[in-house]
């Protein structure tokens, strides 16, 4: 039987409209907003539906005009272009979901793509098995199991049951692919195991790691499904990363229509993208290294040290827009699904605070700054070297005082430094951004239900039971319980009422930071935030700051994360208790999967996680992790950022984050049709959070494709950007992830280097300053540099820097630096010498 379509052309909005959703920039206007006869039947994302009288008596009817006032575009579809070019405004609720099939290939995915990831993650480079890849495969296997099993019913206590129900359908395909969404990013706490091992050589039992990894998996499943009224159900809550999922799915099960005048299916035109994105990696994967990053500058002048610097992407700012390497584009996310508004925030940020005012302090030798390599994410000693962490911890991985003043204060690059400051401002930004332009919504959706604002969507799920909001209240009963037995019974340092502080950070900043993701597709951190509040509190107590982190920030991460695997459920109108069950299931079987997998590893792998180890099993996640717990939980942030320390101009950030949206939020207000109302102050602060290790390509390259994309196509070619651009997405990303894993398991990991091809299209890169990490000063004839204690005045008119020493000591400069290198003395004739 025919699909039903009710896609309508969505009317011009009004004025009314349009003030009323001025906080939602992804609102359509008359600007970008495709014309009503550009949005016709051709648009309709549908599978065929095989009984519409069942469609129709579960279709909801809408509330009266009395209850809301509806918007003639939420009555048949979304109002928002991405989510109708992605998503079906239809729905089958005959469709099985609980299957045998179901459950046997989404918990096979669940333990190979986890125990896979969680072992190379300890490699780099590592490998990734993304959830597209699940995606992908578990196609195949459905259509495998619908030929082979038997189609018999069964009966059991008045239940009836089938190994084969019908055809492998489409709902059965998201539940295995939320499976693998729930488990492909590994579990945060393994790290926190990991550094235990690594930095204070600890041997955490098997029971407190399993806790610990269960707890923290747990709670952020529990909050997401307890947020679902504000991060799930609202119509404006898009989550434009499930987007890509959603085109790939009805790519995948339907044919969809075409617009007049063209013959290529978007199951063909997918399967197209993703052979080409699959044999050109290739290329820049392996064949052709050189044009990854394509910093073709650094080549002409590999030995000129500020050319490498400014335009190298290894240890450099990455000034340039050209690569050949989709991973390189997509290293922050797609550029196709990101809204064109938010990519132009994270470019400003990246203009300004990288390209701009970071080469300014770090060739005035701002910190000290020019001693360093300019952009890394290495801690180093006063000698130039890494930081060397055993040399200031004693055997129990307490910090000791005495040892850290004979060696040294901890330097980091500028770039580094910067990405704390905008950490810092993204937190205020966040409050403050929230507090003006979401409150009312936020308030509505405390004092509100579901039927008050459905959408097309919305109203169709009205089809299925909601999962009761104590489902959930019980998984985070149970989480904190497992997780004061982890912190109590195992000797972590955490108090108890850290470990309520943590949780209920995480909860506090869940519903603003997802309101931000759901809209905009970028996630506002709270590691930086966390890290600082339990090491003032707790200072010298680096397995409890790594703790307090994990709970008080990816508790909350982890939250987002299911809701947006609870909203690609809502698109794809699954049943959420079937839902609420693969999630939990996956979780639990992922976090022992994962425990396991880290165990094997330190116990087999030999020399794991040292920078020599012969097969690249290095761990860099584990050494920043673990950086991170000796800048704030070892030598404590009060020796870092406090008033006279080094950094403490970093904390000026926090005034500037909560400065920053209050006059774009009255402009807007005042000028509803300019762009003020796109300016996005926790985007632009959060939005550049990769840097380092990403460089300035992955974000300027990634705008690029934005632009063109999502702003000239998306304008100019509507119909085609409807029809293409997340199915591209998805290919391009698949390609690359299937090209990915064939070269490492095949080519790389069997013999290493020595498989690798050596020509100069894949050595070029390696022979210059850039890829030395060469800085900018030498270090002076005493051979060191910086502070001789860890309290320090700045004088910024002056540009020296003068010490305070232990009592009973003079106030002194210990040695001349040598005079800040002033940005106008970098000439042309230096970029061409």
């Amino acid at each position: 039987m025919d699909a039903i379509d009710v896609t309508e052309p969505v009317p011009a909005q009004s004025r009314a409209s349009l003030d009323a959703h001025l906080n939602d920039p992804n609102w359509p206007d008359s600007g970008d907003t495709p014309t009503p006869g550009t949005t016709d039947a051709s648009l309709t994302t549908s599978y065929d539906i095989p009984d519409i009288e069942k469609i129709e008596a579960a279709s909801i009817t809408a509330p009266s005009s009395k209850d809301y006032e509806f918007d003639q575009s939420l009555e048949d579809d979304s109002p928002y272009a991405e989510v109708r070019a992605a998503v079906s405004n239809l729905d089958d609720p005959t469709m099985p979901t609980n299957t045998f099939r179901m459950w046997f290939i989404g918990i096979f995915f669940t333990i190979i793509i986890s125990g896979l990831n969680q072992f190379f993650s300890f490699r780099y480079p590592a490998v990734t098995i993304t959830a597209l890849i699940a995606q992908l495969l578990s196609m195949p296997f459905g259509r495998l199991f619908e030929l082979i099993l038997p189609t018999r019913v069964f009966r059991v206590l008045g239940y009836e049951f089938s190994f084969n129900p019908g055809p492998f359908n489409i709902k059965e395909h998201v539940l295995i692919t939320v499976m693998a969404n729930v488990v492909y990013g590994g579990a945060y706490a393994t790290e926190v195991i990991a550094a235990q091992r690594v930095f204070y050589q600890q041997t955490p039992s098997f029971g407190y790691q399993i806790l610990l990894v269960l707890s923290t998996q747990l709670f952020g499943f529990s909050f997401g499904g307890l947020l679902r009224r504000f991060l799930v159900w609202p119509a404006s809550m898009i989550w434009p990363q499930t987007l890509v999922n959603c085109a790939l799915f009805n790519t995948l099960h339907s044919s969809y229509s075409m617009f007049p005048g063209q013959t290529l299916s978007r199951e063909r035109f997918y399967m197209y993208c993703l052979a080409g994105s699959f044999f050109w990696y290739w290329v820049p994967g392996y064949l052709f290294t050189a044009l990854s990053s394509f910093s073709f500058i650094c080549w002409i002048a590999p030995n000129n040290v500020v050319v490498n610097q400014l335009f190298g992407y290894n240890s450099g700012l990455g000034i340039n827009f050209i690569t050949f390497d989709w991973s390189m584009i997509a290293y922050n996310g797609s550029p196709l699904v990101t809204p064109w508004w938010a990519e132009l925030n994270v470019f400003a940020a990246l203009v300004l605070m990288y390209w701009i005012i970071s080469p300014i302090l770090y060739y005035k030798n701002v910190f000290f700054s020019s001693y360093l390599p300019i952009s890394e994410n290495r801690a180093y000693d006063r000698f130039g070297l890494e930081y060397n962490s055993t040399r200031i911890v004693d055997a129990s991985g307490l910090f000791n005082v005495t040892a850290y003043r004979e060696y040294s204060p901890l330097y980091i690059p500028t770039t580094f430094a910067m990405s704390y400051g905008l950490s810092f401002g993204t937190l205020t930004a966040t409050l403050v951004h929230t507090w003006l332009w979401h409150r009312k919504d936020i308030m509505r959706q405390f004092r509100s239900s579901l039927k008050e604002e459905p959408d097309v969507h919305a109203r169709l799920m009205l089809a299925y039971p909601e999962v009761p909001q104590w489902f959930y209240a019980a998984i985070a009963a149970f989480s904190f319980a497992v997780g004061i037995v982890a912190i109590k019974v195992y000797d972590t340092l955490l108090p108890v009422w850290a470990f309520v502080l943590a949780i209920i950070i995480a909860l506090f900043f869940a519903v603003p930071i997802g309101m931000i993701q759901a809209i905009t597709n970028t996630q506002v951190g709270l590691n930086v935030f966390t890290e600082l509040i339990i090491g003032y509190m707790l200072p010298g107590r680096p397995v409890a700051t790594m703790i307090f982190k994990t709970y008080g920030y990816i508790t909350m991460t982890q939250a987002l994360s299911f809701s947006s695997d609870l909203k690609l459920g809502h698109y794809m109108k699954v049943p959420p208790r079937m839902m609420f069950t693969v999630q939990t299931v996956a979780t639990v079987i992922a976090s022992f999967v994962v425990v396991g997998v880290q165990a094997w590893c330190f116990d087999r792998v030999p020399d794991l996680c040292s920078p020599t180890q012969r097969d690249h099993f290095s761990c860099p996640q584990i050494r920043t992790f673990g950086i991170a717990s000796l800048l704030f939980g070892t030598s404590g942030p009060a020796r870092v950022f406090s008033y006279g320390a080094i950094y403490h101009p970093l904390l000026y950030f926090f005034l500037i984050g909560a400065l920053v949206p209050i006059p774009f939020y009255f402009l807007a207000k005042r000028y509803p049709d300019a762009w003020y109302k796109y300016f996005n102050a926790p985007v632009f602060f959060t939005g550049t959070g990769n840097m380092p290790p990403a460089s300035g390509i992955n974000y300027s390259s990634w705008a690029l494709v934005g632009f063109i994309f999502q702003y000239w196509i998306r304008r100019r070619h509507f119909r085609w950007w409807s029809s293409y651009n997340y199915v591209l997405s998805a290919a391009l990303d698949t390609g690359v992830a299937l090209a990915t894993v064939l070269i490492f398991l095949t080519l790389y990991l069997p013999r290493g280097d020595s498989i690798m091809l050596n020509w100069a299209g894949n050595t070029i890169g390696t022979n210059t300053a850039d890829a030395h990490a060469t800085p900018y000063l030498s270090l002076p004839s005493s051979g060191w540099f910086g502070l001789e204690t860890v309290s320090v005045f700045w004088a910024l008119s002056r540009h020296d820097l003068t010490f305070v020493l232990p009592s009973g000591h003079e106030k002194r400069n210990p040695y001349s630096l040598p005079p800040p290198h002033p940005l106008n003395s970098v000439r042309l004739s230096v970029f061409l010498s």
